[in-house]
């Protein structure tokens, strides 16, 4: 139980009511509230949290934080007044909970790719070099070995603030968590200390929420802008707008490259199917990843480990030793020489990049890229995934991915636009078939990229989540092959 006048301590509000008022939970949908809770009326882009002040307090809310009183005040309810509830609901989660980011060290990782195999990455290093360690990311949260099931890229912040003040009670001492763009401006990590912040890259993704590149970026930099001056920034400079995150920064700035001089450095030396050597700060090291982009991710990783105090030979003993992430360039071979890699590339620079690396390694064999763009999200990259299917592979197979609301085939109309009436592709709207026939068509020495969906174990169809899972279709279309061959 926390009192109004600890919770609300460091924001600007007006108290109708007693500050003595004791609190036991927090909750944004009114529908969670429970006896002793403490209601946050959010104005959102669909409804408004303050139409559903009176159902809360039918339901036992005793706290109600608003930016307009409701015309029927309550004696027993106390009321926080705030000009912007969204905008305070960080502060107020983080004090309920003991402010728990202050009591381990926290690192945040923004950009386009690579977040989550970056963050999951620096969770198995950490815990590999004996620590308690947190994990927030798209795949899933952890608190030390515990899984806690996600369903966003960034916790709203009352979850948010609960899974850190879990990962506080039991020892963690770092936490490596995904910070999206929608999370920034929509103040999800209001309140959150930061030790320390990472960019990995900025490119062409989320139009649909922020109308503009400009505006991407403008949410992207903001993370940095408020780091507290004793944290660190790591950022990827072989990005232009790398530096562009730290312009107005008060943190230590620290830089990372595969190009140039920087703080980091890091060359890829050789590349094979089964891994590359890599050179890291000027010590080569055997690792079980391929791509550039995997290259980025390990020298972020070695980076931010080292400017957290981890020893350098510890850090680069234990990356010699860690795999891929679950649906990040995740290999299935058949019995026949066929392999299937699945990716969660779904974003055109992603996708360009996995297929420059399988096609910089394939050997003879053709590529076949199997690739879909999710419903109700950003129309514009539709024409050029599909672009870049055709171009980079030997056969394309352009399918649904996570259709949402909108007609499956009205989304490869948007992708077909961008092709040339002499681009060869196959359209197959159903995915499953689409993994087949893909399957089907390779012989040996082939690969096929499949590519969108990743680690999701789901296909959302009109508002309703089906169990799917690529890396099962693929082993089901492999067997069946086998027993046609039988």
């Amino acid at each position: 139980m926390k009192q109004i006048k600890d919770i609300i301590t460091d924001v600007a509000c007006r108290v109708v009511g007693s500050e003595m008022t004791e609190v036991g939970a927090l909750a944004l949908d009114s529908r969670r509230v429970e006896a002793g809770t403490m209601f946050f009326a959010v104005v959102g882009t669909a409804t408004d949290g303050h139409a559903y002040i009176e159902g809360a307090i039918e339901r036992g809310a005793v706290a109600v934080v608003c930016q307009q009183l409701p015309e029927q005040l309550h004696d027993e309810v106390c009321y926080v007044v705030v000009e912007d509830t969204s905008a305070v609901v960080g502060q107020m989660a983080s004090n309920f909970y003991d402010r728990p980011s202050e009591q381990l060290k926290l690192v945040g990782i923004t950009g386009t790719n690579g977040k989550t195999t970056t963050v999951t990455l620096l969770y198995e290093m950490f815990r590999a070099l004996g620590y308690r360690v947190g994990l927030l990311s798209t795949v899933e949260n952890r608190i030390d070995g515990r899984v806690v099931p996600t369903s966003h890229t960034t916790p709203d912040p009352v979850t948010l603030n609960a899974l850190l003040a879990e990962m506080v009670e039991v020892g963690c001492d770092y936490c490596f968590m995904e910070v999206s763009s929608h999370s920034i401006v929509q103040r999800r990590i209001g309140g959150l200390h930061f030790a320390g912040a990472l960019f990995s890259n900025i490119t062409h993704d989320h139009l649909d929420y922020h109308k503009t590149f400009a505006e991407y970026i403008r949410a992207k930099k903001l993370f940095f802008d408020e780091l507290p001056r004793e944290a660190f920034a790591l950022v990827n400079i072989d990005d232009r707008n790398g530096e562009v995150m730290v312009q107005n920064t008060r943190a230590r700035v620290s830089r990372l490259s595969l190009r140039s001089m920087a703080d980091f450095v890091g060359r890829v030396i050789e590349m094979h199917l089964d891994g590359m050597l890599l050179r890291l700060d000027g010590r080569e090291l055997w690792v079980r990843f391929l791509g550039r982009f995997n290259a980025y991710n390990l020298l972020t990783v070695y980076g931010a480990a080292v400017l957290l105090g981890a020893d350098k030979e510890e850090v680069l003993r234990v990356l010699s030793m860690l795999s891929s992430v679950n649906g990040r360039f995740e290999a299935l071979r058949s019995e026949d020489g066929v392999t299937a890699i699945v990716d969660y590339a779904h974003t055109p620079d992603a996708l360009q990049n996995v297929i420059d690396t399988i096609n910089d390694i394939r050997g003879a064999g053709r590529l076949t890229v199997v690739v879909g763009c999710g419903g109700n999200r950003d129309k514009t990259k539709r024409p050029e995934m599909a672009q870049i299917a055709v171009r980079g592979g030997d056969n394309a197979i352009l399918t649904s991915d996570n259709p949402r609301g909108e007609d499956p085939n009205a989304i490869l109309d948007d992708m077909v636009a961008g092709l040339e009436p002499t681009d060869r592709y196959l359209r197959i709207a159903d995915r499953r078939e689409a993994i087949r026939t893909a399957v089907m068509l390779a012989e040996a020495g082939d690969v096929i990229l499949i590519a969108g969906k990743g680690h999701e174990t789901y296909q959302e169809v009109e508002g309703v989540k089906h169990h799917f899972d690529d890396r099962e279709q693929v082993r089901e279309a492999f067997a069946a092959l086998r027993r046609k061959a039988n």
